[in-house]
């Protein structure tokens, strides 16, 4: 294939750009596509859900309307479902790396050189980028997507295994409550006996160890052994033992995680430590047609839930329309009692009656 035809393939043109494709970015698709407006997402994962589908995938999640428990992974592969009638475009694996203003809207390319243009953009970014904190062993790198992880993409990968959970918060003890059942072993490892988690949590993993079904190391890790990628022993070092290892065939690690805003931080939005502010109206910036919602904007009162972000998506959806359509008058409809929409998301008439 010539330039032009790699450029060709390259280049895109759609109504709305979305930068984030986690819960509330997959949900603006479902709220712009009633309203007959076209997205592509950009999102530098490999796959759609963000931070839901990453770091937490099989969690439950209790405050999500209507669905009293649900994981990470299932909240997006309903969205996912509920969206398919809309056809988004989804541009995974990429970072949007610049945003400039067009004649007809606004140009962005990411930094494997896909090019959009749209009438909008909605960033839906989360908090940027989400980056695990890697613990400062020596030689961790060797073991790191063989037998040393920082999330948990699937439970069953740690049957039968000799877990080593090294952290304090709510993450480390979280997954040692779930994990404990199905590992052949499992030893919590912290620098204090003293936890940053839900006091619940805390007294359950207290109680796992007072009956003998795991172990508490408080200890700091000082090194890893092992062949080839595959984990032997985890060293560990105290006031109390000093130096000694212990068995491990696995390892997660749980020290937090480093946000990076990226190359928004660049797109020439005014920033409010590191959030983008909106007017509660249309959740426009200061940049007409440029959107935020989710965990990335910021406004007096905001809350930092999927929720909140779900009222945001539809609030900004009526606003985009009038960039998309400025033409057409907006008509206010229900999925309930509208045939047209009803139409658009191929429920049958006698099923929606």
């Amino acid at each position: 294939m010539d330039n032009q035809g790699i450029m060709a393939e390259n280049q895109h043109k759609t109504d709305v750009v979305i930068i984030g494709a986690g819960p509330v970015g997959l949900f603006a698709v479902f709220e712009l596509g009633l309203l007959d407006i076209k997205a592509h997402l950009v999102d530098i994962l490999d796959r759609p859900g963000g931070q839901c589908a990453e770091l937490y995938p099989e969690k439950p999640i209790y405050d999500i309307p209507a669905l009293p428990v649900v994981t990470g992974q299932e909240l997006t592969d309903r969205l996912m479902e509920q969206i398919k009638p809309f056809n988004p475009v989804f541009h995974f694996g990429q970072m949007a790396e610049s945003l400039e203003k067009t004649a007809e809207g606004w140009r962005v390319t990411t930094d494997l050189g896909t090019v959009i243009d749209a009438k909008v953009v909605v960033i839906a970014a989360g908090g940027g980028s989400f980056v695990p904190k890697k613990p400062a062993i020596p030689g961790i790198d060797a073991y790191e997507g063989s037998a040393v992880f920082y999330a948990v993409r699937k439970m069953e990968q740690f049957r039968g295994k000799h877990l080593v959970i090294a952290g304090g918060g709510d993450s480390a003890l979280d997954w040692t409550l779930n994990l404990q059942p199905l590992a052949a072993s499992l030893t919590l490892v912290h620098r204090r006996d003293d936890f940053r988690a839900a006091p619940d949590s805390i007294n359950k993993m207290r109680a796992l160890v007072a009956d003998g079904k795991m172990k508490l190391e408080i200890a700091a890790i000082t090194g890893l052994s092992g062949a080839d990628g595959a984990l032997h022993a985890v060293a560990l070092q105290s006031k109390e033992k000093g130096d000694y290892t212990i068995p491990a065939d696995c390892m997660l690690a749980f020290y937090g995680l480093t946000m990076k805003l990226g190359p928004i931080a660049n797109f020439g939005l005014n920033l409010h430590e590191n959030l983008v502010p909106v007017d509660t109206e249309k959740f426009e910036t200061a940049t007409s047609g440029i959107f935020a919602i989710g965990d990335i904007n910021h406004y007096p009162g905001k809350l930092k839930l999927i929720l909140s972000g779900f009222h945001e998506a539809a609030l900004m959806a009526q606003q985009a329309f009038r960039y998309v359509y400025p033409e057409r008058k907006l008509r206010f409809q229900y999925t309930t009692s509208s045939s047209d929409l009803q139409t658009k998301l191929g429920v049958a008439q006698n099923e929606a009656a």
